[in-house]
């Protein structure tokens, strides 16, 4: 990952830890939980009937990850996926299972962190595997513990869940650039923006570009889920990651629409400044006009020649002073009615 993708192991620290990497272990049974489970007893409780093992790891080691591999059979290309955390959202298809990659964002210090999450389906099972930056996973689990009914329809409900989770933290996100772009919305006519402004606006589209890579290909992850005949993907659930898939495209079009709002800003704001420079210089050349009608007067009667008109002349001073006043006046008049001064 960028320099910006930082670990947040914050975000982990609310997190029970039963072991290291592993941040919950259970077994449900019609939507409740009945047991919490060592890793080395996943397998033995997923072959029983009507069991679901649900796994949460957080940055787990390459050991774990095999000790997981062992226990529900996983695909060894799958385990190097999730060990390696560089992958853009997929979803590939190992035997009856599925590998799942789903990109992460957070705010961390006014810059957007991404992380990833790799989920692991198949029949009586459900593993994530969490790296980088994203919130915990806790609420998930609580709200469909809380729901039975809704928990007992497996591990694809368990799926849908948690993409839906993944999806609805996009907004907070976006919500937060979206007030600081207002704020620049409603001072950027007011003034030309300064060189930090600049590179603020700068890095701020860079992340919604980032945010956009990140999120895209979620729809084609979401609309296969939705659509082709995936195992552990029933015809009922169907419908629920196509709301999915709707959550996806709506984030894509704040996006846009953010990106456009900065470019915008961006430009009123290099508009604002080149008219405030046009009404400076408009200024400098008027009084530059007005102060060479003297100078220019005075510099042909500072010459020092013997025969000049009007050398002799009494009053000759004061109409040269008059006539340079007159003229300087109707200059300044002129270039104040057109707006210049």
């Amino acid at each position: 990952m960028e320099a910006m993708n930082v670990p947040s192991r914050a975000t982990s620290e609310t997190e029970p830890m039963t072991s290291e990497g592993v941040v919950a272990a259970g077994v449900y049974v019609d939507g409740r939980r009945i047991a919490n489970i060592a890793i080395e007893e996943a397998s033995s409780w997923r072959s029983k009937p009507g069991h679901v093992v649900w796994i949460g790891l957080y940055e787990p080691d390459l050991a774990l990850l095999t000790s997981v591999q062992q226990q529900f059979d996983l695909h060894d290309l799958a385990i190097e996926d999730a060990n390696h955390a560089h992958q853009r959202p997929k979803i590939e298809q190992y035997g009856d299972g599925l590998f799942i990659v789903a990109r992460t964002a957070q705010l961390v210090r006014g810059r957007i962190a991404f992380g990833e999450t790799h989920l692991f389906v198949g029949e009586g099972y459900l593993v994530s595997v969490r790296h980088g930056a994203s919130t915990s996973y806790a609420p998930v689990r609580e709200r469909c513990e809380s729901c039975p009914r809704a928990l007992a329809r497996g591990e694809d409900y368990i799926l849908y869940a948690i993409l839906d989770f993944i999806v609805d933290n996009y907004s907070p996100v976006l919500e937060t650039i979206h007030e600081e772009i207002e704020e620049i919305e409603d001072h950027v006519l007011a003034s030309p923006i300064t060189r930090a402004q600049v590179e603020r606006l700068y890095m701020l589209r860079r992340d919604l570009l980032k945010l956009r890579n990140a999120i895209g290909p979620l729809v084609e992850v979401c609309r296969r889920l939705e659509h082709d005949n995936l195992p552990m993907v029933r015809t009922a659930m169907q419908a629920l990651f196509r709301d999915v898939t709707d959550h996806v495209r709506t984030i894509q079009e704040r996006t846009d629409s953010m990106r456009e709002v900065l470019a915008f800003a961006f430009e009123a704001s290099l508009l604002v400044g080149q008219a405030q420079e046009t009404a400076v210089s408009k200024k400098l050349a008027s009084w530059l006009a007005i102060i060479a009608v003297p100078t220019a007067v005075a510099g042909i009667y500072g010459m020092n020649f013997e025969h000049m008109p009007e050398l002799k002349w009494q009053y000759g001073y004061f109409m040269v002073l008059g006539l340079m006043l007159a003229a300087c006046s109707g200059l300044y008049w002129r270039f104040r009615s057109v707006g210049w001064l």
